[in-house]
């Protein structure tokens, strides 16, 4: 029996996308948002799940990640890096000079803001639920447009109004792929973790990096969100090098977790092949 995955739908998002080249065999399984994908690998409805973390252009995906640090049990067993190329779509027989109306994924959005300053400087830009979302609506509102993927365009019976309208050529995602369990060590992996420190006490954060450092451990992301407790206390999320299981990350991890007010391990798992970092 195929395995039930997750991601963001309907079907056309680059959540899809993202799905079919992880799990090619999977039976796939289309959700509202990044944060329902969480929740169901939290409430086991699914065993997997693919969600968004981060765009080179526009930064993090706050649901995603704020949903994985609220979920408990919910871990990450993977990662997969997607090449990303948007496209403006509408109805057939819409012209550019007619649209006034742009809808998308508020991520997607972000990343073709100066193509949209440029060429749809008096548009109305509108938040969607996803972009395969935004293009089902597009393609039936007059006058309106949307950003999303080639293979929405083909499924809604769009027509591209203008290819890669990205900010930047080399524009990727980042998804992990969630579960109820990381993945055993490979020889080349990344474990990712969060925690909370003592606002109040000086040197608190530059302690627990320094358990890193001191043990020569590499970080490849690290970043801050609101703790949604107290105006001024963040968690910070890191991934590093290494594997849970790997003494010297595992020393790490123990030398943290000591120092840390909260700590959540999100878990270790294979480094994507294609990855810069």
């Amino acid at each position: 029996m195929s395995r039930q995955v997750g991601y963001l739908g309907p079907p056309g998002s680059f959540g899809e996308q993202a799905a079919l080249g992880y799990a090619p065999a999977g039976a796939l399984v289309p959700f509202t948002s990044h944060g329902a994908v969480v929740a169901a690998i939290g409430s086991g409805l699914i065993e997997e799940g693919l969600a968004a973390v981060e765009n080179s252009l526009a930064g993090t995906v706050p649901e995603t990640v704020d949903a994985i640090i609220q979920t408990e049990g919910v871990f990450i067993r993977g990662e997969l890096i997607l090449p990303i190329e948007h496209c403006l779509i509408a109805a057939p027989g819409t012209s550019l000079a007619e649209v006034d109306l742009v809808l998308s994924h508020p991520s997607a959005l972000a990343q073709c803001r100066t193509y949209l300053e440029t060429h749809l400087p008096g548009a109305r830009l509108e938040a969607a639920l996803s972009t395969a979302a935004a293009v089902e609506t597009a393609v039936q509102t007059r006058a309106a447009a949307a950003i999303g993927t080639r293979r929405a365009a083909s499924l809604r019976g769009g027509a591209i109004l203008a290819e890669a309208v990205q900010d930047v050529a080399q524009n990727s995602t980042r998804f992990v792929v969630l579960a109820a369990s990381d993945a055993p060590p490979t020889g080349d992996d990344k474990t990712s973790f969060a925690f909370t420190v003592d606002h109040d006490r000086p040197g608190t954060l530059i302690g627990v990096l320094s358990e890193l450092s001191n043990r020569q451990i590499n970080l490849t992301r690290i970043e801050s969100r609101p703790s949604r407790e107290e105006l001024g206390v963040y968690v910070f999320m890191i991934d590093c090098q290494g594997h849970r299981e790997d003494t010297v990350v595992a020393e790490a991890l123990g030398a943290v977790q000591k120092q840390a007010h909260y700590f959540r391990l999100f878990g270790s798992y294979p480094r994507y092949a294609d990855a810069a970092t």
